[in-house]
């Protein structure tokens, strides 16, 4: 996969409250090798700023909801809503990256494809543009 893509999630319903799941290489096109989240951001703030060489997100908001803007380096954005637990987004290496617009207590996981590494960072936008160019996926 190599386009940002919405991906719906299993959701099993009971009323005692609603579950869902996902698991690597079934519901996900990798294997998870790191998770975090994103939770109490001030209202106004932007997370992200940057694209990933080699890294895979898979991002879900657990709860609340927030926007994530995705940008391909050549001249390509799209915004995604999430605002549901059992839709999630699955971001490609080589996609610029923003999440914004967060609501009140909303909360973010995210599960990677690699380990942290600093280097696969692209933190300036100008250089990511020049390497997705010179970059062949």
């Amino acid at each position: 996969m190599n386009k940002p893509e919405i991906i719906k999630l299993p959701k099993i319903a009971d009323v005692r409250g609603n579950l869902s799941f996902f698991e690597t290489t079934k519901h996900i096109p990798f294997e998870i090798k790191r998770s975090y989240w994103i939770y109490d951001v001030p209202g106004g703030e932007t997370r992200g700023g940057h694209a990933y060489k080699e890294n895979c997100e898979f991002v879900v908001a657990l709860s609340g909801s927030f926007d994530v803007v995705l940008d391909n380096g050549n001249g390509g954005k799209e915004t995604f809503s999430l605002n549901r637990s059992y839709y999630g987004l699955y971001i490609p290496r080589l996609y610029w990256r923003q999440m914004c617009n967060f609501s009140t207590n909303a909360l973010a996981l995210v599960v990677a494809s690699t380990e942290y590494d600093e280097n696969d960072y692209l933190r300036n936008y100008d250089d990511f543009c020049s390497y997705a160019k010179d970059t062949k996926i």
